[in-house]
């Protein structure tokens, strides 16, 4: 039987020690890590994510600001916004909530993010250094990944890492973590994606399994080797009648077909998702404390 990866206990107990710190830096007469969430239209899903992301810092004692947007706000009135939280030196750490309106280039906006209050990971200076070893926020669910592999102990140095999607925000970061130097890492790293043919073989020589491309239960038992560690980065709602809801969140792996041949699995919910938020706050943590970029 496999064993389930749960990530909803792990992030409860990551959360429970990242608020210690945060009392004990109040206690010491520091002020709270300060994140600060750009939010532009109302998108559902950009509202619900925007909210747990508020509702977490609330429950480790950290300061949020909100700021909000009309979708026909302008490119430039955007960039000024987040020069301003830039230029502001009681605002530690900032994320513009994706997607954008299609007259804003999110690349851009990203870009203007100063590095050192880039704790979603996504400024190709971060992404640089992360490529490199150096010290750099990591993109929120990559590094969650990464701390539910090191909680469960699983091995990672020699094994054979399929990693299936290619995304700036999982797929490639992910890729280039595993293969690193590190406890959590010294894997050979095979990134496939939609052009990769024979993708069913390649996934079946994977040791571990990254699944992160966004097809509700595409990876099938054909895809996973016997004892594989299979992570499911995949998050998609699908219409399930059944539920109150009208829909069922399902992952990128068919995890009743799959779950039998593994020796790890993440499940869908409670797995890798609990995990990017509480990273992002990990991320948030470090940028009050100057341990990545020294404050002025």
């Amino acid at each position: 039987m496999s064993q389930i990866i749960d990530g909803k206990f792990v992030s409860e107990t990551m959360k429970a020690s990242i608020a210690k710190e945060v009392q004990e830096l109040v206690a010491a007469g520091q002020r709270a890590p300060h994140l600060v969430a750009i939010l532009v239209g109302n998108n559902g899903a950009s509202e619900t994510y925007v909210a747990n992301k508020v509702k977490s810092c609330e429950e480790l004692g950290f300061t949020s600001t909100l700021l909000r947007f009309d979708p026909s706000i302008t490119e430039a009135e955007l960039l000024a916004a987040v020069q301003g939280v830039n230029d502001n030196p009681d605002m530690d750490g900032l994320i513009v909530q994706l997607p954008l309106p299609d007259h804003i280039n999110p690349d851009k906006v990203m870009e203007m993010i100063h590095p050192s209050k880039d704790v979603d990971g996504f400024h190709p200076i971060n992404i640089g250094r992360m490529a490199k070893g150096l010290p750099a926020y990591i993109s929120a669910t990559p590094q969650g990944v990464l701390d539910l592999l090191a909680y469960y102990n699983i091995q990672t140095a020699g094994k054979h890492c399929v990693v299936v999607g290619r995304s700036q925000i999982v797929g490639l970061p992910m890729s280039i973590l595993m293969q690193r130097n590190h406890p959590q890492g010294n894997c050979t790293v095979t990134l496939t994606h939609s052009r990769t043919p024979n993708l069913e073989e390649i996934c079946a020589q994977g040791d571990i399994v990254i699944a992160a491309l966004g097809k509700p239960e595409f990876i099938k038992a054909a895809h996973i080797k016997e004892g594989a560690v299979v992570i499911d980065v995949g998050l998609t709602r699908v219409v399930d009648e059944s539920k109150k809801s009208g829909f069922a969140l399902k992952g990128d792996v068919d995890f009743a077909d799959v779950a039998p041949k593994c020796s790890y699995i993440t499940p869908v919910p409670k797995g890798v998702g609990p995990m990017t938020i509480v990273s992002l706050m990990k991320n948030t943590l470090l940028a009050a404390k100057g341990t990545i970029y020294p404050k002025n």
